[in-house]
């Protein structure tokens, strides 16, 4: 087994949110479906996105420059998949579907996402494969429901804790 098999077998085992990166702009809208997403820093509020340089969002995202990183719920695993390229569905089609609405930079949001960071790229490193956008973020809204994994290579389920009651 080469290197890059046991690489990819390693990471299949490294549990990781499933999210749908969207763009919106001059050069297209377009959606992935993404686990390599990962918080920066906190000031100024940034996270990165690993996206492969031969996907051809790559360059749509380079040239509208902003994003918008959709953590999936649960509920979202079937969205997830359309947009993974696993179900046939266009790209025009995946964006209507429910829940989706644009903001003010054109990039599709999805309502009902336990998170949505939309920003701007700030910067942009290639390594090997693939393009690491760094997002400084400028909107984040969340939802406190059951979240979406994806683990050795299945998409599962976690359960959000319960919400703590408050002391009267």
């Amino acid at each position: 087994m080469s290197l890059q098999q046991d690489f990819r077998n390693a990471m299949s085992k490294l549990a990781a949110a499933v999210n749908i990166v969207t763009t919106g702009g001059e050069a297209g809208t377009i959606g992935i479906t993404a686990t390599a997403v990962c918080s920066v820093t906190d000031t100024p509020a940034t996270v990165l996105v690993c996206v492969n340089r031969n996907s051809a969002s790559n360059e749509i995202i380079k040239k509208n420059g902003s994003v918008c990183i959709n953590v999936c719920a649960s509920e979202h695993q079937e969205m997830s998949m359309h947009f993974a390229g696993m179900t046939g569905l266009s790209m025009e089609e995946r964006f209507q579907l429910n829940g989706w609405q644009k903001n003010a930079d054109a990039v599709p949001v999805l309502k009902g996402a336990l998170a949505t960071l939309e920003g701007k790229v700030a910067s942009i490193e290639e390594v090997g494969t693939h393009s690491v956008f760094f997002v400084e973020l400028h909107t984040i809204h969340t939802e406190d429901k059951d979240g979406l994994i994806y683990f050795d290579r299945e998409f599962k389920s976690v359960e959000a804790k319960a919400p703590v009651a408050e002391v009267a």
